[in-house]
């Protein structure tokens, strides 16, 4: 693709449980964190640097940042241990790296890129990732420095709440359960050549057993890009891995000509409530337009375009790109 285009990047840094409640110091820090890696991000762009570049310089910003979770405030599982996974897709060449079960790489996001750019695998976990890290030269750290005494105090509160035993059917078991499943930074970008990518890069879920990969390092499930189509998402990833979430918005955009705005929301606000998931994404299509549907409380995102201003919003009231969407109650044209 020769035509010039004018560069855009969106982010997330989570949807979930935002109650308004939230200290005014602590949304003014998440509102910070967002711009900066907006303007970081966009930088890339600017600078004539591919959509994956974009993508990964504005998640490392955010995996840096204590506020979310990834990297440096990735959340605690059920044995007291930080464990990461991450992805990116190029949406030109079809081209994917994936990693899991991480402990010590300091931005899951660069080694997820190393793996789509200097191995002949998309995927790889644990302590083979790790390895693999330390042969390309992606920094590795001591699993101290991820941790954050907000998010031990989090594994703390949900292990006295597995100690009562409440049965899974339990409404305030359920309420419980729900508010572990979300936390997730991403990414998609669309570059001045209309090349496309998205990355994803979370800490899992609070107090998470067996090993539990969820769907952020999963090709198609909460990452995925082609040509007309990038998507990131966040929310409860079973159900992204069960609709194959970011694949299927991404196929409505490419195969179907729906707008990506309506696709979004069909996928995010229809299919996945329908089965017992919420959550949120992030898309972009190939022209630029936005989707940023969620069905939580709220959810941290932020977009920058023309006018190389960065946009941050919180609440569902928020202006954004995605407010004057097709409804998502309007008939699908698949059904």
């Amino acid at each position: 693709m020769t035509h010039a285009t004018t560069p855009v990047l969106v982010i997330h840094g989570g949807a979930g449980v935002i109650k308004r409640d939230m200290s005014p110091a602590k949304e003014k820090a998440v509102r910070a964190a967002m711009a900066k890696a907006l303007q970081d991000g966009y930088a890339q762009l600017r600078a004539g640097k591919s959509a994956m570049d974009a993508v990964t310089t504005a998640i490392v910003a955010l995996e840096d940042d204590s506020e979310f979770n990834a990297g440096k405030g990735s959340v605690f599982t059920h044995d007291g241990k930080n464990e990461m996974d991450a992805a990116v897709m190029d949406g030109e060449s079809l081209r994917a790296g994936s990693v899991a079960g991480l402990h010590r790489v300091k931005n899951p996001i660069l080694l997820a890129r190393a793996v789509m750019d200097h191995s002949p695998h998309v995927m790889l976990v644990g302590e083979g990732a790790e390895a693999f890290a330390k042969e390309q030269g992606v920094a590795l750290v001591d699993p101290s420095y991820f941790r954050t005494e907000e998010r031990w105090q989090q594994l703390q509160k949900a292990l006295k709440e597995d100690s009562e035993k409440k049965p899974h059917n339990d409404p305030a078991r359920a309420s419980a359960d729900i508010t572990k499943h979300f936390g997730t930074v991403g990414a998609v970008a669309l570059d001045s050549q209309g090349r496309l990518a998205a990355g994803t890069s979370t800490g899992g879920m609070t107090d998470k057993r067996w090993g539990r990969i969820g769907d952020s390092p999963i090709i198609g499930a909460g990452t995925y890009a082609n040509a007309q189509c990038a998507v990131s998402g966040t929310g409860w990833g079973e159900f992204y891995m069960r609709t194959v979430a970011a694949h299927e918005i991404c196929m409505k955009v490419s195969m179907l000509d729906e707008p990506v705005q309506r696709a979004a929301a069909e996928v995010i606000n229809q299919e996945i409530p329908s089965m017992g998931g919420n959550g949120g994404a992030i898309a972009l299509d190939s022209d630029g337009n936005i989707a940023m549907p969620f069905n939580t409380d709220g959810m941290f995102r932020g977009w920058i375009g023309a006018d190389g201003v960065p946009h941050v919003a919180i609440y569902d009231d928020e202006p954004d790109p995605s407010n004057h969407q097709p409804s998502p109650a309007e008939p699908s044209s698949t059904e």
